[in-house]
């Protein structure tokens, strides 16, 4: 009798250990415009909404493939950014990219998220921005205390950063010229660059980073 009952407390508390799969909900890939010397640069950033019972600290690997390409994408916990937006946690990566800046392919992806258990989930979406930016490359200018920008793009922020160059605020931009003192910037603001995007497309475009003080 009293083995019958250990059995019944082991198996109850090996089976509250939970085995259960992590869970990807949805899965993005957005295109991002570069000035560089060498003119405008692509990169890729990749982000899926994770869940795991156990809490996503569980959570160990995320990869991307390109089955029909053979492209392989490996990102570990201590490399992924995370982002919460409405009490739920993106992962992923913004700096997935081809060698030598050819264009990454469009079509078929596949995620597959494993957590430290070994257990492991995946999910197919596509990526089908555009292989041409609809819209020129936006510009951003500062003269003296007034901004002024030039976008096609139907959304537009100024991101600010620190001395450090941390991203301590995203302004949007509701008028294509103003007034620096009109955003009312933190007093740590140093930098601002210009982050035009449309999320329709699932394309941005970044300027270098322009000086305030």
């Amino acid at each position: 009798m009293k083995l019958g009952i250990l059995s019944l407390v082991l198996f109850i508390l090996f089976s509250s250990c939970s085995r259960s799969e992590p869970r990807i909900h949805h899965g993005f890939m957005e295109l991002v415009y570069y000035s560089t010397r060498d003119g405008i640069e692509e990169r890729f950033t990749f982000f899926v909404l994770a869940e795991d019972d156990d809490g996503n600290e569980n959570l160990s690997e995320l990869y991307l493939f390109h089955d029909r390409e053979g492209l392989r994408w490996e990102i570990n916990a201590e490399d992924w950014v995370s982002h919460i937006e409405d009490g739920s946690t993106w992962i992923g990566s913004r700096s997935i990219a081809m060698t030598g800046n050819t264009t990454l392919p469009r079509g078929l992806y596949r995620a597959v998220l494993v957590n430290k258990g070994g257990e492991r989930t995946e999910r197919n979406f596509t990526f089908d921005s555009p292989v041409r930016s609809p819209y020129f490359f936006p510009s951003f200018a500062i003269n003296g205390d007034n901004y002024r920008i030039e976008s096609q793009y139907p959304v537009n922020h100024f991101v600010v950063y620190d001395q450090q160059g941390r991203t301590i605020d995203t302004i949007l931009v509701r008028e294509n010229e103003g007034r620096i003192q009109d955003l009312r910037l933190s007093g740590n603001a140093r930098n601002i660059a210009l982050w035009s995007s449309d999320p329709d497309y699932l394309i941005s475009a970044f300027t270098d980073a322009i000086s305030i003080r």
